[in-house]
């Protein structure tokens, strides 16, 4: 195995062109797994350590760009105004040592459907750059995901920056695990409320082959939501109108039955996880300083 480390992204777009088949690595949290039980030997590995920009994060108007090598520490630390939902999936991540390393573009690269990041980027509406020697894309996240880790990278590019807009709305993120802390997820449920567009995004992870939205439930909840007028009056949503967004949550989960959990299992979490998580959404928009999210799209 030979062991790359350029200084620049430049040099490291090159090293890609001319080593299609490279393993980018920077925190190594799922790269070295792999390695280190022998389920991967690749030829190259492409070190991203020495490359500044893509440890850097820029605030803007209306969206944060995120380089992908920006730990999730940092990102509970410095960004849990901006991004609540992915703050809140980075704390379940794994230990602190690993939180100080690993960082959302290894999890896009890998794209494990159990990885933690992916439903509060799909219910923020990310999009990620990629870049080769050919030139650079933004890839929307709903496009991402193409099978069981298997993302829409091309052999020579690599992922420079994750760009999410700022939470204009409450978001939440809840995550079943055989423990409380160093653990794959059983599965996971992210949600965002879009106030300004009266829309309602999900994210489901480690209940299909790809991390998925649940598009009838959000195309529901925003339907139910707006022929009721709970976005001007912010009163509490109906018990019918949680449950049934719930069960269609857990109509969108293609699961497997394995040594973490039955799919009977994870459909039925995926339920109760998108039922809470609304009520708790729900309740912070209500609270938005009492008056500020009902005003803001009314």
């Amino acid at each position: 195995m030979d062991f790359l480390r350029p200084a620049s992204w430049g040099e490291a777009l090159a090293a890609k062109a001319e080593h299609p088949t490279a393993v980018p690595i920077a925190g190594g949290t799922d790269v070295m797994v792999e390695i280190n039980f022998d389920h991967r030997r690749p030829e190259y590995l492409l070190d991203l350590n020495r490359i500044p920009e893509l440890r850097e994060w820029e605030v803007g108007e209306e969206n944060v760009r995120l380089g992908a090598s920006v730990s999730y520490t940092q990102i509970m630390e410095q960004l849990r105004a901006e991004l609540p939902g992915l703050a809140l999936a980075s704390h379940t991540v794994a230990s602190p040592q690993i939180r100080n390393r690993g960082g959302v573009g290894g999890n896009l690269g890998t794209a494990s459907p159990a990885g933690d990041a992916h439903p509060a980027l799909l219910a923020a509406g990310a999009e990620v750059e990629v870049e080769s020697v050919r030139g650079s894309r933004f890839i929307p996240i709903d496009e991402f995901y193409t099978g069981v880790k298997r993302n829409a990278l091309a052999a020579d590019e690599l992922i420079k920056t994750v760009h999410i807009k700022k939470a204009a709305g409450p978001q939440q993120f809840s995550k079943v695990g055989t423990r409380n802390a160093m653990v794959i997820a059983v599965c996971a449920f992210g949600i965002a409320l879009h106030p300004e567009t009266r829309t309602v995004r999900t994210g489901i992870g480690s209940a299909a082959p790809t991390p998925v939205r649940a598009h009838e439930a959000e195309a529901f909840l925003a339907a139910a939501l707006e022929e009721g007028g709970f976005w001007e009056s912010g009163k509490t949503i109906t018990p019918s109108v949680a449950k049934q967004f719930a069960e269609l949550c857990s109509g969108a989960c293609n699961p497997i039955d394995d040594v973490r959990g039955s799919a009977k299992y994870r459909r039925h979490a995926v339920a109760v996880m998108a039922r809470r998580t609304l009520g708790w959404t729900w309740d912070a928009y209500r609270g938005f300083g009492n008056k500020k999210g009902i005003e803001r799209c009314a």
